[in-house]
């Protein structure tokens, strides 16, 4: 949905312009999270699946990919908080 369709909609059903420009930036930085979240989410579904194929491949190396997924998961997850962040600081700024 537009930007002007938002406002549009907000006219009809009675609310002033500071409050739909409130209802149009907070739909924009939510679909700006959930963009930024796509990337995270990709990230981490290659890494753990990578990380299966490897153990399976080499057991005796298991507990050594264990550790260095869940580091990669962790230092992806992190793209993700820091887009939730920024969704924060955009829609109460």
């Amino acid at each position: 949905m537009s930007t002007s369709a938002i406002l549009a909609q907000a006219a009809t059903e009675g609310l002033d312009a500071a409050s739909a420009k409130g209802v149009s930036a907070a739909a924009t930085a939510g679909t700006a999270y959930g963009l930024a979240a796509i990337g995270p989410g990709i990230g981490i579904g290659y890494l753990v699946g990578q990380s299966v194929q490897a153990m399976a491949r080499q057991p005796e190396a298991a507990g050594m990919v264990r550790t260095t997924m869940f580091l990669g998961i962790a230092f992806t997850e992190a793209l993700a908080l820091i887009g939730f962040v920024v969704f924060i600081l955009l829609k109460f700024a």
